[in-house]
């Protein structure tokens, strides 16, 4: 909200932000706990965690995806996400009423249409990441296969992050009928989240913004090697 107000050119400190928030009784929505969705199955391979350590410095070299459950009304529905680990920039998204390989292979198709392709792409252990459909449309493009260590949802982290952000800036705040309803409004987050929400960990720059001036700067790299 501060970082907001200073774009908008409103001169404000941080204390004067806050105490607006507390006699306007703006709280924080508090998070729940995720559910885990990675339901393993033991013929599967599962491949071995490839970004610990690693220095993370530029968009498209890791892509990070998982499975969410949402609630509407009448069940639950799932909601499947890319974002390129970098930036923090959502690639792509679908929600379905089932969470299989379908749900999984529409959203990776659709972002490896739309994007570079990753470097490393790392999922959890869950059926629909090692079934040999996903797995095998990675390899046939050279990208490495990373997952989470078995019940290490920190691993993740970066799309875990996602997940809180949405649900509790927008999704908890709602209540919806239909499959339909949810990802209008889902869709209209996601562009909020890309192109207008800060974030302290990108020095309060808004992930699209990261991911295109990395691309650039790649490819002005590439131009004068």
């Amino acid at each position: 909200m501060h970082q907001q107000l200073l774009e908008d050119g409103y001169k404000v400190s941080l204390n004067t932000v806050a105490r607006y928030r507390q006699a306007l009784g703006l709280k924080a929505v508090l998070a729940v706990k995720q559910v885990n969705t990675a339901i393993p199955i033991k013929a599967h391979k599962k491949y071995s965690y490839k970004l610990r350590g690693l220095g993370i410095n530029h968009a498209n070299q890791v892509w990070s995806t998982d499975i969410t459950y949402i609630k509407i009304a009448g069940g639950m529905v799932y909601m499947a996400a890319i974002i390129d680990w970098h930036s923090k920039a959502v690639l792509s998204h679908r929600i379905s009423n089932t969470m299989d390989s379908q749900l999984v292979m529409s959203v990776l198709n659709d972002a490896l249409e739309k994007y570079p392709h990753p470097e490393i792409f790392n999922t959890d252990q869950g059926s629909q990441y090692t079934s040999e459909v996903h797995t095998k449309r990675l390899k046939k493009l050279g990208i490495t296969i990373s997952m989470d260590g078995k019940g290490r949802a920190t691993d993740n982290i970066c799309i875990e992050r996602f997940w809180r952000s949405a649900k509790c800036e927008r999704i908890y705040l709602n209540e919806y009928q239909t499959i339909s309803e949810l990802t209008t409004d889902v869709d209209d987050y996601i562009e909020f989240y890309n192109h207008q929400r800060f974030h302290e960990t990108l020095k309060y720059k808004k992930p699209m913004d990261v991911y295109q001036e990395s691309i650039k700067l790649n490819q002005k790299k590439k131009r004068a090697s």
